[in-house]
């Protein structure tokens, strides 16, 4: 947390985090263009926002992207103002935003990725992400079930006990304890039933230790997406709750391990 805070005090780099939130996934190049300073001191500050967990870098290509990390933020959040007034704290803040400026929405983009460090192992990680007696305590009552291998089918069973049969919602890629990868079953919003191409998750699972570093990347989303204005609401709290399974010592309680 000292980490995030030293980070946060310089203007600089929280102008760059603003411009990250205004537009997700730029690289050096782009955020070169609108600072007024050399390339190598962009990039210095850059790491310290990395360090710090507030941004992630993902490679594309031969490029790097840049992306807000909300995890850091989440968590400052949750130690301070869940303990007192959400509520009356939202409100000013969107009282604040009404009167200031225009919402940031995520038109323009068409992923969303997000970096949290759980303190577990690669094993228990995938574990929770794989078997169903975990996901249920963290998807909200929904259980994913498969035999993880590249081209088999997820069941999906709802929390009120549906199975959402879905043959098209298939393992990408499964590499234990490193990277999983399936087809989203989410492929219409929420207010209209407007059918969008079918997105892909990945989860990139890094052992650092006595930490692991999670990076999910949700993407292949047209541009304008409702389900990735959805998402990136939901996913921030599907993590934290999977976070708190793992650090809590529930996951291992549960297994008897």
């Amino acid at each position: 947390m000292d980490d995030v805070f030293r980070a946060l005090a310089d203007p600089t780099r929280r102008d760059l985090l603003d411009r990250l939130n205004a537009r997700n996934g730029q690289t050096l190049r782009e955020l070169c263009a609108g600072a007024d300073m050399a390339r190598q001191s962009v990039s210095k500050h850059l790491a310290i926002l990395e360090h710090a967990g507030l941004i992630t870098a993902v490679r594309r290509g031969r490029e790097r992207l840049h992306y807000l990390n909300p995890a850091p933020i989440n968590e400052i959040a949750e130690r301070w103002i869940d303990r007192y007034d959400r509520a009356r704290v939202e409100a000013l803040a969107d009282l604040k935003q009404a009167l200031e400026g225009t919402p940031v929405d995520t038109r323009g983009r068409d992923d969303f990725v997000y970096t949290t460090y759980i303190r577990t192992t690669p094993q228990q990680l995938w574990r929770a992400l794989t078997e169903p007696a975990f996901t249920r305590r963290y998807w909200a009552g929904y259980t994913f079930e498969s035999d993880w291998r590249p081209g088999s089918a997820i069941t999906v069973t709802t929390g009120d006990g549906r199975i959402a049969d879905d043959p098209e919602q298939v393992v990408l890629e499964s590499d234990p304890f490193r990277l999983l990868a399936y087809t989203w079953h989410h492929t219409t919003t929420c207010d209209g039933g407007t059918t969008e191409p079918r997105s892909k998750v990945a989860f990139h699972i890094e052992d650092l230790g006595d930490l692991v570093k999670l990076t999910v990347i949700h993407d292949g989303f047209p541009p304008g997406s409702k389900v990735l204005d959805s998402i990136s609401r939901g996913w921030p709290r599907v993590l934290a709750d999977l976070k708190t399974l793992l650090e809590t010592g529930d996951l291992i309680a549960t297994t008897g391990t």
